[in-house]
């Protein structure tokens, strides 16, 4: 089965619209705009990422997303986002961004510094909380072959902790708060699992070759360009690897 689980979906929709190179593009053209990523928008809306300029005027006229592209796509797309109120993981199928841009919003938007988004009555932060890589979610889906994309190289180990400021910004979501508490753990067996399924040949995982140093909101044009270029040739350098696992 060929489909798509992902983190935060704002970056990877790119590939089903075939958009190659978007993200770098724009993101290289408005990290300095004060409008886009700034303290003054956080100050000013709750959300350093501005929710109009990043999920409205970006998208839609600075740098337009080929959303007729994105839904003729076969790909099965989904976002994860984490409830507030459950602590739990969501798993939603985009068929349209314009159409499903709260669901876009929220599984890009970290606590902290950015206001939960409300979704059908819910209130939701990036999914990363609760399933940082929904590898369960594939294989419940029925994908006989997974390809995980890490940002860490092997040996990483999480360690920050960020239970004591949940605690203290989101007082009254107790389910949060546990999940929180779990994370780093679930993370940690998490990566274990998966070199364990590595090494059996059950999935490919794709980590970068070197330390990635960026902060995750970094306005350095030229490093991010850096990072993305890690990237694009850690895959190149993979990729007969990537063919033959998939048979192909």
């Amino acid at each position: 089965m060929w489909c798509v689980a992902l983190l935060r979906a704002i970056r990877e929709l790119n590939l089903l619209s075939q958009q190659r190179g978007r993200v770098l593009r724009y993101n290289k053209r408005f990290v300095g705009d004060r409008r886009y990523i700034s303290l003054h928008s956080w100050l000013t809306t709750g959300n350093m990422i501005n929710k109009d300029f990043a999920y409205s005027l970006l998208p839609r006229e600075l740098d337009p997303f080929d959303d007729e592209t994105f839904m003729a796509s076969k790909a099965a797309f989904y976002a994860t986002i984490t409830n507030m109120q459950t602590g739990q993981a969501e798993y939603v199928r985009l068929h349209s961004t314009w159409d499903q841009m709260d669901v876009i919003r929220a599984s890009a938007s970290l606590p902290f510094i950015s206001r939960p988004v409300e979704w059908n009555g819910q209130k939701y932060f990036d999914g990363g909380l609760a399933d940082n890589i929904p590898l369960d979610k594939c294989l419940e889906l029925g994908c006989d072959k997974v390809i995980i994309v890490l940002t860490r190289p092997l040996g990483y180990v999480r360690k920050e902790s960020l239970t004591a400021i949940t605690r203290l910004c989101y007082p009254r979501y107790k389910n949060l708060h546990r999940t929180v508490e779990q994370r780093n753990k679930n993370y940690n067996h998490r990566i274990e699992q998966i070199v364990q399924l590595e090494r059996e040949g059950k999935v490919f995982v794709l980590r970068p070759s070197e330390e990635i140093t960026i902060s995750r909101l970094e306005k350095d044009s030229a490093r991010l360009e850096q990072v993305y270029n890690l990237g694009l040739n850690d895959a190149i350098r993979q990729w007969q690897a990537i063919q033959e696992y998939l048979g192909s």
